[in-house]
């Protein structure tokens, strides 16, 4: 199971990322470019601690993310308010990449168009979106479930 968050606008959220990263012994995938500087420094401070544990590969684009070997095992599942299916009626593999958009502008056409599946954490009508690291941690914590993929459970 992998998190992957396709240029992301926010540097919180890519720290929360690296904490589910960490702590749900899960990989991390970030696609740059990012809205903000992605260095040793930032990644340092939006990490606290938890960057050493975390499993975090940086893609210098969309088609370098593609063909990286992390990429070989599994589903590409594209999380938007587009999605076809919602989340918790869809089976997830433990193979499978959960994929986020970038937090204003959501994610472009061939990325939808890579995706095996677009899937919807449904909300109330009236609400525009989620904040990017909820979504990833439910989202997360749905496919764990299913795939008996939470560490250190009996």
């Amino acid at each position: 199971m992998r998190i992957a968050l396709f240029q992301p606008g926010i540097p919180q959220n890519v720290g929360a990322a690296i904490r589910l990263s960490a702590c749900f012994d899960v990989g991390l995938d970030v696609i740059e470019p990012c809205s903000f500087p992605l260095d040793d420094k930032s990644l340092k401070r939006a990490a606290l601690d938890y960057g050493p544990l975390a499993r975090l590969k940086r893609h210098d684009g969309w088609e370098a993310f593609l063909k990286a070997p992390e990429r070989t095992e599994g589903r590409l599942l594209l999380f938007t308010t587009k999605g076809a299916t919602a989340f918790h009626r869809f089976a997830f593999a433990p193979g499978d990449t959960l994929l986020f958009g970038n937090e204003s502008r959501g994610a472009p056409e061939e990325v939808h168009a890579a995706a095996q599946g677009r899937l919807v954490i449904p909300i109330a009508p009236d609400a525009r979106s989620m904040n990017l690291a909820t979504t990833a941690a439910m989202a997360l914590g749905e496919a764990l479930r299913q795939t008996n993929g939470f560490p250190g459970a009996a």
